[in-house]
C-alpha cells in the first residue's frame, strides 16, 4: 500500500483494552517480547491510540500520567507492512494533543529517534538491556545493619514516597500493578523501609524492576535477592547506561542486548533524593 493510501486509509481511534492482544501481535512483527498480558497492564495504566486499517489495528502509541506535569511515552509502534507512510507522526501528535501541557519522556529506538528530534524531544541519557538466563547466585550481602523482608500491599504508601524521591515523579498506581503482578522486597534498616525492589513476570520471563535504593551497596543487595534462586531462569532487567550494577548482572549471568536514548520534550522530574532508582520498571514505564 503506498503512503498516501495508508494515510488516507488508516483511521484512529482511542486504545482499549481489547486492543492487548493486538499490540502483542504487533510487538512480535517487529522483534518485542511483549505479551498480551503485558499490553492489558500498560493499557490500563494509560492511554493512546491506535491506528486501524479495516479492522485490523496496524499501529499503537500510549502514554502514562504521572501526575499533573509528566508523562511518559511508549508502545509507539508500526506494523512493517504500514510503515513509511507518516502513521508514526500522526500517533505522536495524536499523543502530544492527549498530554498537553506536560513534559514527556521516551526511551527512542534508532528508528524513531529522527521523528522525535522533529518533535522537540532531546536526549537526555540512554537505557543499556540486560538479559538471559539466570547462571551462578550472586553474593547478597547486606550492609549496616540492612534486612529484608517480602513486600505487601500495606506497604505501597511508603513505597510511594521512596519511589517518588528517587523518580521526582508520583507513581502510585505503576507500583500497585507491579506488586500485583509480581512480588516485592523491602530493604529495611533502622525499623524503616530504606529501599525496595520489584520482579513480574514480563515477556519471555521475569523483568526485576524497579529497584530504589539509598546507596549502591543497598541496591547490589536488592538486585542479588531478586537473582538469587532463579538459575535456568530467563531474567531482563533495564539500567542506565554505565550503571554501576553492570558487573553484577553479568557475572549472573545476563547479557547486554539491546540500547534505547532516552529523550525528553519539556523539563526533566526532579527527584527529591536521598534515595535512588537503580533500575527501571520498563523502557515504556520508566
Amino acid at each position: 500500500m503506498g503512503d498516501t493510501l495508508i494515510r488516507e486509509a488508516a483511521l484512529l481511534r482511542d486504545i482499549a483494552p481489547a486492543d492487548a492482544a493486538a499490540g502483542a501481535g504487533l510487538a512480535r512483527a517487529v522483534g518485542w517480547p511483549h505479551r498480551a498480558e503485558d499490553w492489558a497492564m500498560a493499557i490500563g495504566l494509560g492511554r493512546g491510540v491506535v491506528a486501524t486499517v479495516g479492522e485490523e489495528v496496524v499501529a499503537t502509541a500510549l502514554w502514562w500520567p504521572y501526575g499533573e506535569h509528566h508523562a511518559t511515552l511508549g508502545m509507539i509502534i508500526v506494523s512493517p507492512e504500514h510503515q513509511g507512510g507518516g502513521l508514526g507522526r500522526r500517533l505522536m501528535q495524536s499523543l502530544l494533543s492527549q498530554a498537553e501541557g506536560r513534559s514527556l519522556l521516551l526511551n527512542a529506538t534508532v528508528a524513531g529517534q529522527p521523528l522525535y528530534e522533529k518533535l522537540g524531544f532531546v536526549l537526555c541519557g540512554a537505557i543499556r538491556q540486560y538479559q538471559g538466563e539466570v547462571g551462578a547466585d550472586p553474593i547478597l550481602a547486606l550492609a549496616n545493619g540492612a534486612t529484608l523482608r517480602p513486600a505487601a500491599l500495606a506497604d505501597l504508601p511508603v513505597l510511594e514516597q521512596l519511589d517518588q524521591a528517587a523518580t521526582g515523579l508520583p507513581r502510585g498506581p505503576l507500583l500497585r500493578a507491579v506488586l500485583e503482578a509480581g512480588e516485592g522486597t523491602v530493604l529495611m534498616r533502622g525499623g524503616e523501609a530504606a529501599g525496595f525492589s520489584m520482579v513480574r513476570r514480563f515477556g519471555r520471563g521475569l523483568v526485576i524492576g524497579p529497584v530504589v535504593a539509598a546507596d549502591l551497596a543497598d541496591a547490589r543487595a536488592l538486585l542479588a535477592h531478586g537473582l538469587q534462586a532463579r538459575q535456568g531462569q530467563f531474567v531482563r532487567v533495564d539500567v542506565e547506561d554505565g550503571s554501576p550494577l553492570v558487573d553484577l548482572l553479568t557475572g549472573a549471568g545476563l547479557k547486554p542486548v539491546d540500547g534505547v536514548n532516552s529523550m525528553v520534550r519539556g523539563n526533566l522530574p526532579r527527584p527529591a533524593g536521598p534515595v535512588s532508582r537503580y533500575t527501571l520498571a520498563s523502557q515504556a514505564l520508566g
